[in-house]
């Protein structure tokens, strides 16, 4: 019996490594796709000889095929489950990544990066969601945080194979573009086979599939009563989301979301033209550094988020960020040095506030309506972070680089303000408590 307990533990973690594995490839894969542009766009814009405009829409082309994608995505995983679009959605990766090699014009290449932004907009509503249904409460903040860890490596390898393949293998664009095939093709086979959520199929009438779900990948007996399975109240589909008791929630998951993607996405999109605007010689160790220590910054929210909480990983870095970004904006004649420095400040503290992207909007929507939850808000956040893409190259030659840093600062100014009012603390709290909104007592006064 011990020995077939030890073994039934052993298929349990190895169940649960596979699937944070899965969702964790995907979202690395995300990163790597948004990363890669933004080495490309210099030698694609002289080939396909794009104006300034055309680059910005290139640029800013997969954040507008998310803000598409990520909602509609959402909504249809919620109505026909997770695990049949978390195979699809990869697939799709591995189609658009060939595609971008063969277009032959700049208007083909966006639109195979609308097609590429939907399909990510479609893994920020699925991956996280797959894996926030089957992790338990103990370790399931670090769990999902740890998929942003995956996103910041993913970007950062991008950025170091696009310069590599360009500067050392001298290969063109194309090349660049196309090596996200590969990763795509590892995804893929590590989410072949894997089960459908036991809590979407709860909460769609097939608890008996569920249990057998559960009972085959998960070793602990008392599994299913600790984690509160029940969702008997599944109701209203995505309208639930617009009933007083969730949109305070889904403002906040808006907001904080959008305030921390924008100003990421508009300077690093861009960076070599942003370093190149502050007078920093070497754009390209300049963009690694700032790049490899978001890196770092996600480790570490990972690491502490269950120790320190969600609040206080989400609140004061918004103002640390907003610090940095203002004395770029303001100290106009800094040495390279300070610069550096202030971009390395604001990448760190902005990975950190990334992690919980993967975690809030998954803890705080009900099973039945949180896909589309997040994909709402994966959608309104890349609306700012599209606009920003767009108008960062336009306003550094309108208005110069200093007035776009306070404008960036003023965005996580925004999102201190609002995470400080409306962040729930849900740390080590069953899926089901943290997505219930218990609507508040009316005592009867008598006079």
């Amino acid at each position: 019996m011990v020995a077939a307990e030890v073994t039934d533990e052993r298929t349990a973690a190895r169940f649960l490594r596979r699937l944070t594995l899965a969702a964790a490839w995907g979202e690395g894969l995300d990163g790597f796709d948004l990363g890669i542009i933004s080495v490309a766009l210099p030698s694609l814009a002289l080939d396909l000889h794009t104006s300034s405009v055309t680059s910005g829409f290139i640029g800013a082309s997969t954040l507008i095929g998310i803000f598409a994608g990520a909602p509609l995505v959402g909504a249809l995983t919620d109505r026909i489950g997770r695990r049949t679009l978390f195979m699809l959605d990869i697939a799709a990766f591995v189609v658009l990544n060939v595609l971008q090699a063969l277009v032959g014009s700049a208007w083909e290449l966006l639109a195979v990066r609308l097609a590429l932004g939907v399909a990510i907009g479609a893994e920020y509503a699925i991956g996280a969601a797959m894996l926030a249904e089957f992790a338990p409460a103990k370790g399931r903040g670090r769990r999902l945080s740890g998929l942003l860890v995956w996103w910041y490596f993913g970007y950062l390898a991008a950025v170091v194979i696009a310069y590599a393949l360009s500067d050392l293998a001298g290969l063109s664009w194309r090349w660049i573009l196309a090596c996200g095939v590969v990763p795509a093709l590892v995804t893929l086979a590590v989410r072949i086979g894997l089960p459908e959520s036991p809590r979407w199929l709860v909460a769609h009438g097939r608890e008996d599939e569920a249990r057998r779900i559960v009972a085959t990948h998960v070793a602990d007996p008392d599994y299913w009563e600790r984690e509160e399975f029940d969702e008997s109240d599944a109701r209203g589909g995505a309208r639930r989301l617009l009933e007083p008791e969730h949109r305070r929630r889904l403002v906040f998951v808006c907001v904080f979301w959008a305030c921390e993607v924008a100003p990421y996405f508009a300077i690093f999109t861009f960076a070599p033209t942003v370093f190149a605007s502050l007078h920093i010689s070497n754009t390209t160790a300049s963009t690694i550094i700032a790049n490899a220590i978001a890196a770092v910054g996600a480790v570490i929210g990972a690491i502490t988020i269950e120790r320190i909480g969600r609040r206080r990983q989400l609140i004061p870095p918004f103002w640390i960020m907003a610090g940095a970004l203002a004395l770029v904006g303001i100290w106009s004649g800094a040495p390279g040095a300070i610069v550096v420095l202030a971009f390395a400040v604001f990448s760190f503290f902005n990975a950190v506030v990334g992690n919980l992207t993967a975690v809030y909007p998954n803890e705080l929507f009900p099973t039945e309506v949180r896909s589309t939850g997040v994909g709402i808000g994966a959608s309104f956040s890349r609306i700012g972070a599209a606009a920003g893409t767009f108008l960062l190259p336009v306003g550094i030659t309108a208005i110069g680089i200093g007035p776009c840093m306070l404008i960036g600062a003023a965005l996580c100014v925004v999102g201190g303000a609002v995470s400080q009012r409306l962040a729930p603390e849900t740390t080590g709290r069953t899926l089901r408590s943290t997505s219930r909104v218990v609507a508040p007592v009316r005592v009867a006064t008598v006079h």
